[in-house]
């Protein structure tokens, strides 16, 4: 499965002012901290995340950021020490090297290290919940992540459709598949947004749900209706594919 690099992981901070670096921090050290053996490191390791996490909820606190930054120095040194003194069978620092990259604020590199160890899935989660966004849909982000799409098209794709969640389910339906297929803009979601306000019957809905989801044959039909009824440049953009014809076309044709 395709490792993703340190500047695809940064690529979350870029789409939130509100980016909970303390969540992260914390929920990283929660997935990695479990597979560094030895207690004495962990320990370490754990007071360090404490001290960070304690300065990020209060960054105006000059005392937490002290003992932030003598917490972070330490376990530097330490694991500098551990290695000058390594042999063939030593204590292992890999992981408290990923745990320190990210109480350094280098988060994509933090991840992109611990992705083999925990794995994307988890990751995405944590990076995804940490952008504290308000009506956000994060089931559908997660899927897109998981699809392939980047932080920045998966992240706006879930801020649209989060802010449309009153849309009806069938609607709801065609922006995912849009979503998922990389076909969700603003333009898009504009125009679909005047099929909600539509308050269409289930026979129309069935109607515009065929008509989004691209029936040639019902929109060649449902085209010729419009021009019947003496709506011909409705008809052309139905043709032409403008989806602010639809729920014009659906009422009509299904009357």
């Amino acid at each position: 499965m395709e490792r993703h690099l340190a500047s695809w992981w940064a690529g979350f901070l870029e789409e939130s002012d509100r980016f909970d670096q303390a969540y992260l921090v914390e929920g990283l050290g929660d997935l990695i901290s479990p597979h560094i053996k030895a207690p004495l490191l962990r320990r370490e390791v754990q007071i360090a995340i404490d001290s960070v996490v304690r300065y990020l909820e209060r960054p105006t606190s000059e005392d937490r950021q002290g003992y932030a930054r003598d917490a972070v120095d330490r376990l530097a040194h330490s694991l500098t020490r551990i290695e000058e003194r390594s042999t063939g069978s030593a204590i292992s620092t890999e992981e408290a090297a990923m745990i320190l990259a990210a109480l350094r604020g280098e988060y994509g590199e933090a991840a992109a290290a611990a992705e083999p160890l925990v794995g994307a899935s988890k990751l995405n989660r944590l990076f995804v919940t940490a952008l504290r966004l308000e009506r956000f849909d994060i089931p559908l982000t997660l899927r897109l992540l998981q699809g392939g799409q980047a932080p920045r098209d998966a992240v706006r794709a879930g801020h649209l459709i989060g802010r449309y969640s009153w849309w009806p389910s069938w609607l709801l339906r065609i922006v995912t598949e849009r979503a998922l297929a990389g076909l969700l803009d603003e333009g898009t979601i504009a125009a679909l947004d005047e099929c909600a306000y539509a308050e269409l019957s289930p026979i129309q809905a069935n109607v515009a749900r065929k008509l989004l989801s691209g029936d040639d044959r019902l929109i060649s039909t449902a085209a010729e209706r419009l021009a019947g009824l003496g709506k011909p440049e409705a008809a052309a953009r139905l043709r032409e594919g403008d989806l602010t014809a639809v729920a014009l076309a659906a009422r009509l044709t299904s009357m």
